[in-house]
């Protein structure tokens, strides 16, 4: 049995999807024109529709991101919205709102969002059963957590992600922003409070660390870990980033593009789940563009530091030291800076400062300010001037192999094309056999036009010609007789698109729960009906509609603020603990930190 892989990469606009697309990408995911997770993400009718077309051609799948938990007043519009998106041909709906399932539902797939908190193999065992034909897993998830989903679920397909920004709480369980800024990330629209600094400070009141960005994460990075991902049953692999910009998508898709080919080139019961093979015209390297220091997250267990404790900004590609440094340049052991680079560095203060290049002369560098730089200084370029000018230029060239065969006879010609994925054009023209001087200089000729593709989304594999001497042809007809087979092709290819129809039944599976609190973001009568046919009870309504969140947990995490500092009890000798409970203040409030060390977690509870 041959298995799909699929590349998922992130568009914040239709250009973005379709640069994403053009650079290997199998499917993207784009915000619907409301309730996107995303909420600044979203996109016209116009435009998803341009995407979708653009995508189907490379039998590449459009999910339409729809993730966010709605009000009552709400549903109608969102239902409206669900039908235009399934009427334009998207190829699955995320959602997150369990009310849309009890409304009358288009049959497009549906796509349990990574906010449902999709972190057990009970979790992900009731989605399938619920209906749902693809589960995007908790981010937290190791490589054994993923095969035991896999063991216990049947056909599911599960999506996880494995590139990009990571949130420090479990998606979907963390109110911070909607606490402290009315701003719900559930909602949309996420101020991003993990992102500021803190101070940690013990039971007894004393500072143990100071204006530090102690709940800000590392950026995930899991190219070397696609081989483990497929074995335990991974099939899609997602890229964050629908706030990216377009030369981010493009680098960051082509190197796992790049990946993922290799790993199929190996195991021939794998292969894309698009068509068209692409070729770069840049090296891509994801090390090159936004990044704040890399980390596989949780994926082999809690081995690694993963936070980013001195700045949420990037950092980007680790370069060399400062050896030298003169009154207004200085050297250091780097090499390839050009003007306009973007360097930075941390200062003994640990705070991240940076300077742009000015310019690079004989191995000596002139920044724009030579602020707190000294000898050893370790150097990261956070901006690669050359890199962006290429990725910018960079256009995609992914192109569908197709096999041509010309005949021409006393009565006429006939041109036929198929592609690599079956499909199927042919064009005729009754035009009189005009014997050349020379049969080979007239094959020669049909060989060199019928072949040249040109801007197209093709490349001509294989060309048949019968006779073995065929008669003479002027270029223009041979360029107009390709390219008219090769645009009945493209709409041949587009009126045959395998788009799934799935159509969803509510039924009574048991939700694996009994008694739900707030963290089932119950906001709408109709989820709350939802959960109660699957058997559960909806104790209390959605966070966002508390009367009061002080004494609440406004965030779940499996990162560890006691094992980032070196500070977990477990490998702490007893006189050397830290007096408990632990509290983050930053200058409005105060929060405790709750450890539960048998499944280590961590919780941060709003105090005031």
């Amino acid at each position: 049995m041959t298995i799909l892989l699929e590349l998922l990469s992130p568009a914040g606009d239709a250009d973005i999807g379709m640069a994403a697309i053009d650079a290997g990408a199998d499917a993207v995911y784009i915000g619907a024109p409301r309730f996107s997770a995303r909420a600044a993400a979203g996109v016209s009718a116009a435009d998803l529709e341009r995407l979708i077309k653009h995508a189907h051609l490379y039998r590449s799948r459009v999910y339409v991101a729809l993730n966010t938990i709605l009000t009552d007043a709400e549903l109608a519009e969102a239902l409206d919205i669900i039908r235009e998106i399934d009427a334009l041909g998207a190829d699955g709906l995320i959602l997150q709102d369990a009310g849309l399932l009890e409304m009358d539902l288009p049959p497009i797939p549906l796509i349990a969002s990574t906010q449902m908190h999709n972190s057990t193999p009970e979790k992900v065992k009731f989605l399938e059963d619920a209906g749902f034909w693809r589960v995007i897993l908790a981010r937290e998830l190791s490589l054994h957590d993923i095969a035991g989903i896999r063991r216990q679920t049947r056909t599911i397909e599960l999506e996880a992600f494995v590139h990009g920004a990571l949130c420090v709480s479990y998606s979907g369980q963390c109110y911070m922003s909607q606490a402290v800024a009315g701003r719900s990330g559930n909602r949309g629209v996420c101020a991003q409070p993990c992102r500021s600094h803190y101070t940690l400070i013990d039971g007894a009141g004393r500072p143990i660390v100071q204006n530090s960005y102690l709940l800000s994460l590392r950026d995930m990075n899991r190219l070397a870990a696609l081989p483990d991902l497929i074995a335990a049953g991974v099939t899609s692999f997602k890229i964050e980033g629908r706030y990216k910009g377009i030369s981010y998508v493009k680098n960051v898709t082509a190197a796992y593009r790049q990946a993922i080919d290799r790993f199929i080139d190996g195991h021939p019961e794998y292969r894309r789940a698009g068509s068209g093979a692409c070729a770069f015209d840049f090296t891509p390297d994801v090390h090159r563009t936004f990044n704040r220091g890399y980390t596989s997250y949780f994926l082999s267990g809690r081995q690694e530091k993963i936070a980013s404790l001195h700045t949420p900004k990037s950092i980007g590609q680790p370069l060399g030291k400062i050896t030298a440094l003169g009154r207004d340049c200085f050297q250091a052991d780097v090499s390839g800076l050009q003007n306009g680079d973007g360097l930075c560095f941390f200062t003994r203060r640990n705070e991240l400062a940076g300077f742009r290049v000015e310019r690079v002369e004989k191995g000596r560098i002139f920044p724009g300010s030579m602020k707190d730089l000294e000898t050893g200084v370790v150097l990261y370029r956070n901006f690669d001037a050359a890199f962006e000018r290429i990725l910018k230029k960079a256009t995609g060239n992914r192109r569908i192999a197709v096999e041509l065969d010309f005949q021409q006879d006393p009565s006429g010609i006939r041109l036929t094309a198929q592609d690599e994925d079956g499909c199927t054009a042919e064009v005729k023209r009754d035009i009189a056999f005009t014997r050349p001087r020379s049969g080979e200089k007239a094959r020669e000729e049909i060989q060199k036009h019928l072949t040249r593709a040109g801007n197209t989304p093709y490349r001509i594999t294989k060309l048949a010609i019968a006779p073995r001497k065929p008669g003479f042809l002027s270029a223009s007809l041979l360029n107009g007789l390709r390219r008219d087979v090769l645009e009945k092709l493209t709409a041949g290819r587009l009126a045959v698109y395998p788009r799934r129809s799935v159509p969803f039944s509510p039924n009574d599976a048991p939700y694996p729960q009994k008694s739900l609190d707030f963290c089932a973001n119950v906001l709408n009568a109709k989820a709350r009906q939802f959960y109660e046919r699957h058997g559960a009870t909806v104790a209390e309504p959605a966070f966002e509609t508390l009367p009061s969140v002080a004494g609440k947990t406004i965030m779940t995490a499996r990162y560890c603020i006691r094992y980032q500092l070196e500070m977990c009890p477990k490998g702490q000798a007893p006189e050397n603990t830290v007096p408990e409970p632990l509290r983050l203040r930053d200058a409005h409030h105060v929060y405790r930190l709750e450890f539960d060390c048998r499944t280590c977690r961590m919780k941060v509870v709003l105090e005031k």
